[in-house]
């Protein structure tokens, strides 16, 4: 993993999925994982649970490193008000897609982006829409079997072989594979957070 002496961005993060999704962007990115502890967190509602661990998870790094930009994201499946986890074994996996075969579900995802030295701190949470196809038996055995599941909230992974999964989503495609990037970037480009060698193109 390349590590940048004057990164554009300090990821509080060790998703590959959003290091992936920055780095699409052109951003020099450095991952610093935070150490917190999302089990010290009571649960909240949706929205209010990704700020906050977001927003702490930001902060844990930016204390670190208060010269740069820091950004800390969490985020979590939500159908009919019962947080989707990561499954920690088969039969939760099973469960957690039979509950959203067929159905609606939330993909909510908060993010904070810090830089101590300036005093600024932006936070935002960015909801997605998405809707199952009915899964049949076999077809949830069959991805159940492929190990995609066990690392991902929900069970699934949009961006992988679970993308047959999802008949359609409303909102932010990136939301769903963990960073909502038209609404990071927007942030950063505003404050000036891009690569000096990828200038923006002049609106006129």
């Amino acid at each position: 993993m390349k590590i940048y002496e004057n990164p554009d961005l300090i990821l509080a993060s060790k998703s590959p999925r959003r290091k992936y999704l920055l780095e699409k962007t052109g951003l020099r990115v450095n991952i610093i994982p935070s150490n917190v502890d999302e089990s010290d967190f009571k649960p909240t509602p949706p929205k209010s649970y990704v700020k906050i661990l977001s927003c702490a998870k930001a902060r844990n790094i930016s204390d670190q490193n208060p010269d740069n930009w820091v950004l800390g994201a969490d985020t979590i499946v939500v159908i009919n008000g019962t947080v989707l986890g990561k499954p920690k074994d088969e039969n939760q996996a099973r469960r957690m897609l039979q509950m959203l075969s067929g159905r609606k579900h939330q993909v909510f995802t908060g993010f904070t982006l810090s830089h101590q030295a300036r005093a600024e701190q932006f936070t935002d949470v960015i909801v997605t829409d998405v809707f199952f196809k009915h899964l049949r038996a076999d077809e949830i055995d069959w991805y159940i079997a492929t190990g995609e599941p066990f690392d991902k909230a929900g069970a699934y992974a949009i961006q992988g072989i679970g993308t047959f999964l999802i008949k359609k989503i409303n909102g932010s495609y990136t939301n769903v594979i963990g960073l909502p990037v038209c609404e990071v970037m927007e942030f950063l480009i505003k404050k000036g957070v891009t690569r000096k060698n990828l200038p923006l193109p002049s609106v006129k």
